[in-house]
């Protein structure tokens, strides 16, 4: 907590007060297909369906209380006992006690505890060898550029799912291809049919990690946790130092996942989640209006994107891959009132819920989102000057050119990120650490080209009206290929976004040395600029147009209740 002064119990009968009396209600939005009120919904098992109405804000909003608010399953640890010494610690507040619920056998069993509960992990041989297998259909750096390829397999037929095992990955549905001869069976026609790089990752499992715990001085191992407490907030410590323990509200889950480890998922409520996210995606110093502006994307991304895990059976992460998520250590009272005043809104373009992407910083210029991932333009994701004054035309200077690419990444002033570290950067790599990340990257990708020694040349094929790089080839001592859009970030440790130009560099020797990355920008550009809204709030814009800046054509509207089913 940001407040000074005041003791911890203080803090967390604060927490306890905000939270009391919630009522949470589970759901799930779906891709944003047009069914019922401009919405659909991914069913998840054992979910109650709501359909919710948009309300305009200029329409009778009606009590506070009929403002939905959801709860959501986080993945707050997601891949538990990948390592043997791995140990996670649940503890309640003081005077609180936990409640451990478990099956064991045939019977539920409930156990209650004032102490700290330690997870560990125990290595089980098991009594015979097992085989774990799944065709994989493709590896990707974000879930846009997989789900995009997810979709393109449903429309031939076949039954897919996303996961992320490390990358993310499209498999061959696991339940429909369920035996060794059907996904043989698969792979062979895939293979006869496409060029496509699909793969049958076959595991051999000798040993596999369960969880176990002691409580009043019995062990106990069960493959599913539900631990809650009666002031609803749980520690989380996964060090040994309590400094670094993180509090949580809401319920928590250890659950099985598609991996053969586990994730430690809390239960929590959308408006509650908010308060670790707002804090840790733009920080508590940010003006009135970039903190309002930062909370109704963040509310809008969440509820967008509950079917990321759907594989696992959770819905969100808490690391970049999703939204930054760390509890409720961090909330602040500032981060705490823009949540509230902005409690239910959504951004919206034609009555859907828009692709709240957003990034740290643009370099001056917001992509379009097919600048980065494949799949089709969202209206409203398209090129900004990421300026207070439109300075530079974009439509009569295309960064599309390269002349007039490395002319705007050298200039400096006028942009809403000019006094911002990342707005420019410059980076020299030697060879050999671009022919390693390179080769990495192939090799994760299962690339026929991750076998080459050295590269002999690189360039920047073409660019997309936002300059962001589209194709980067890439010349080895075995072959030339390209590298796609948000690929090149994989690929290389250098570049921090796409928006960049190389330089060879000889160093004063005749053979090439390495490269120079000279670009802008903190992260994939597409939609709102953390760092641009805080400029453009402390111009006096305020959250509704800034959001219509970096989102043309929106709308912010109100999402309530309208019916249970």
């Amino acid at each position: 907590m940001r407040q000074k002064n005041r003791t911890t119990k203080q803090l967390e009968n604060q927490l306890q007060r905000r939270i009391k009396g919630q009522k949470t209600l589970e759901y799930s939005l779906s891709l944003p297909y047009q069914v019922a009120m401009k919405f659909s919904f991914w069913r998840f098992p054992h979910t109650v369906l709501t359909i919710f109405c948009l309300l305009g804000l200029t329409a009778a909003s009606g009590p506070e209380s009929n403002i939905q608010d959801i709860e959501l399953k986080i993945g707050i640890v997601q891949r538990f006992g990948d390592q043997p010494t791995a140990k996670l610690q649940l503890e309640p507040i003081k005077g609180d006690r936990l409640k451990l619920k478990f099956q064991a056998g045939n019977k539920q069993q409930v156990l209650f505890t004032k102490n700290p509960v330690k997870l560990e992990t125990v290595i089980q041989a098991l009594p015979q060898s097992a085989v774990e297998e799944v065709v994989v259909l493709g590896t990707y750096r974000t879930f846009e550029t997989a789900e995009d390829s997810a979709q393109k397999w449903r429309s031939q037929g076949m039954e897919v799912e996303i996961a992320q095992p490390e990358r993310w990955q499209v498999w061959a549905k696991r339940d429909v291809y369920s035996t060794p001869l059907l996904r043989r069976l698969l792979l062979q026609n895939i293979q006869a049919s496409t060029k496509e790089k699909v793969y049958l990752d076959t595991k051999i499992l000798k040993q596999v990690p369960r969880v176990s715990w002691v409580v009043n001085g019995n062990r106990y191992s069960p493959n599913d946790l539900e631990v809650s407490t009666d002031k609803n907030l749980i520690r989380v410590n996964k060090s040994e130092k309590q400094e670094f323990a993180r509090l949580y509200a809401g319920r928590m889950n250890l659950q099985p996942n598609a991996y053969g480890t586990y994730t430690l998922v809390n239960q929590v409520p959308l408006e509650t989640y908010l308060r670790g996210v707002v804090p840790y995606e733009i920080g508590t110093d940010a003006p009135k209006a970039a903190l309002e502006a930062q909370a109704i994307l963040a509310r809008t991304y969440a509820l967008r994107n509950l079917r990321r895990f759907a594989a696992d059976n959770y819905q969100l992460c808490a690391d970049t891959h999703c939204q930054v998520y760390y509890g409720l250590k961090g909330a602040a009272a500032k981060t705490d009132q823009a949540i509230a005043l902005t409690r239910g809104k959504v951004l919206t373009y034609k009555n859907e819920l828009v692709d709240a992407l957003y990034s740290s910083t643009t370099g001056g210029v917001t992509a379009s989102f097919s600048d980065v991932w494949n799949g089709d333009d969202r209206p409203y994701l398209r090129p900004v000057l990421d300026a207070p004054t439109n300075f530079w035309d974009l439509s009569k200077q295309s960064l599309a050119d390269e002349k007039n690419f490395q002319k705007f990444i050298n200039t400096q002033q006028g942009f809403n990120e000019s006094k911002w570290d990342m707005f420019r950067w410059h980076k020299e790599t030697p060879l050999k650490d671009i022919i390693k990340d390179l080769q990495k990257f192939l090799h994760v990708k299962n690339s026929p080209h991750a076998k080459f020694k050295t590269i002999q040349a690189m360039a920047v094929v073409e660019r997309s009206q936002s300059g962001r790089i589209l194709e980067l080839a890439v010349k080895t001592d075995r072959s030339t290929f390209i590298l796609h859009k948000d690929e090149v970030r994989s690929a290389f440790a250098a570049p921090i976004s796409t928006l960049f130009y190389i330089e060879p560099l000889n160093k004063g020797k005749p053979e090439l040395w390495g490269y120079a990355f000279i670009g802008g920008g903190l992260g994939h550009g597409v939609g709102l600029s953390q760092t641009g809204a805080q400029n453009l709030a402390k111009l006096d814009w305020s959250s509704p147009k800034i959001l219509q800046f970096y989102y043309p054509g929106t709308q912010i509207q109100i999402l309530k209740k309208e019916t249970k089913l």
